[in-house]
């Protein structure tokens, strides 16, 4: 067996969709010649806790936990947070419209926290997995962000060690889409483009998620990028047992909805139609599985449908493949920014795997949008077209009335997590 110390914020019993990626990879890579050694926080500040995960850790793999420290305490106590309470990724603020201590927090966040509010934990790493790696020898380090501390860490074990490594990318830096909302003066701004360069300047490889991704990378710094999706694990998919679909015409979303994903046309579209057609009032439920920001229920509220929202804050990875299986349709939501055509969520391959129809609400031109096509996992509308969100919601329904409604979906073995796993070991065979 090879080895491969592998760098990750975000692992189990933390929950969310950033420790999907390297726990699946972890999952298979003994299968390929690999042996992992997962280096992560033994403090972290999870966003939430999922203990359904640890189902998929390896046995006797080599967990090494050290302490971080983070200043989330002192934000926590800045805002007028409760200590216990957990930070929301991507801006949500799921009570109130943020207000003046949030707006300073923010600005202090992007600004003297650089990259990210992880980077105290740079140096001790450095430091102790310098000492870690001269008696216990690897072929190769991975680094995976955001938190894009973790790039930092090693590449100062490159710098130090020149052991191959390869950085992965679940989401951009510099062009991620809340980017602009770090409230950066000139100094940090240049500061965040300067290490982003660095780490793919350095790193023997760097791995991302869409192809989107790439194009946008090269602009940044011109190299080869190696694109692996996420995926979907076999292992989630089949369980054995049968499950019955809703019985209402369900169209349930998994996931965190900040405020650029608030699809206030899919609102409107469902309003004009409860409206027009009272059966239709009486068989649709909207299910929300996940946080949701302000803006989303000031939508809600707007469109009067609060009375068809089943909300649930948070499920077990395991219910989540339940629920996305007994759904009658998924909807799949895009970021509506700048960045949108590159956005290819995890969520998407395991709605794909459910077998259920999806309804995608995102750019036409976009990773995902190609990816639906190539699938034929479902329908596809642009944000702002009504009519189209309209004909694709009555299209699944009329379906859904003649019990016909399903999903002949196609081709995608090729995003399975043990076959993107080959790949991934491929491309480390390829540097070590």
């Amino acid at each position: 067996m090879k080895k491969v110390l592998i760098i990750t914020y975000y692992w189990p019993p933390s929950g969310g969709a950033g420790v999907q990626r390297w726990l699946k990879f972890v999952k298979y890579m003994r299968d390929f010649g690999w042996e992992p050694i997962v280096y992560t926080p033994e403090n972290p500040e999870a966003p939430v806790i999922d203990n359904s995960l640890e189902k998929d850790i390896p046995d006797n793999l080599t967990v090494i936990k050290r302490k971080i420290w983070e200043p989330y305490t002192a934000y926590k106590k800045f805002i007028g947070q409760k200590k216990e309470q957990k930070i929301n990724a991507g801006f949500l603020s799921e009570n109130k419209k943020p207000g003046l201590s949030e707006n300073v927090s923010v600005w202090i966040r992007g600004n003297l926290f650089i990259p990210d509010a992880r980077k105290f934990w740079i140096k001790p790493s450095v430091k102790f997995l310098t000492n870690y790696l001269k008696n216990n020898l690897v072929d190769a380090i991975i680094s995976t962000g955001p938190p894009h501390s973790m790039h930092m860490i090693a590449l100062g074990l490159k710098q130090r060690l020149g052991i191959p490594w390869l950085a992965d990318f679940r989401d951009p830096w510099t062009n991620i889409d809340f980017y602009e909302d770090l409230k950066l003066i000139k100094r940090a701004d240049k500061k965040h483009h300067k290490l982003e360069k660095e780490v793919l300047k350095n790193a023997d490889s760097v791995v991302l998620i869409s192809r989107g991704m790439a194009d946008d990378f090269n602009k940044i710094y011109q190299r080869n990028y190696e694109v692996i999706t996420n995926g979907y694990d076999s292992d989630d998919i089949s369980n054995g047992s049968k499950i019955e679909l809703d019985k209402k015409f369900s169209i349930s979303y998994i996931g965190t909805m900040v405020k650029t994903r608030n699809p206030i046309s899919f609102w409107k579209a469902i309003n004009q139609i409860i409206n027009l057609n009272k059966e239709f009032a009486k068989n649709i439920e909207i299910k929300l599985i996940g946080k949701i920001d302000y803006s989303v229920q000031q939508s809600i509220k707007e469109f009067q449908l609060q009375k068809y929202i089943t909300k649930i804050n948070y499920l077990p990875h395991n219910e989540v493949i339940k629920l996305q299986k007994q759904s009658q349709v998924l909807l799949l939501l895009i970021n509506n920014t700048p960045n949108a055509k590159m956005i290819l969520t995890g969520k998407f391959f395991e709605y794909m795997a459910a077998h259920r129809p999806i309804l995608c609400i995102g750019p036409p031109d976009g990773d995902a949008v190609r990816i639906l096509k190539e699938t034929n996992s479902g329908l596809q509308s642009d944000f702002q077209d009504v009519i189209k969100i309209k004909e694709n919601i009555l299209n699944f329904y009329q379906l859904y009335k003649n019990q016909e409604l399903s999903s002949d979906i196609k081709n995608i073995e090729n995003y399975s997590r043990k076959g993107l796993t080959n790949r991934l070991v491929n491309i480390l065979n390829g540097i070590a």
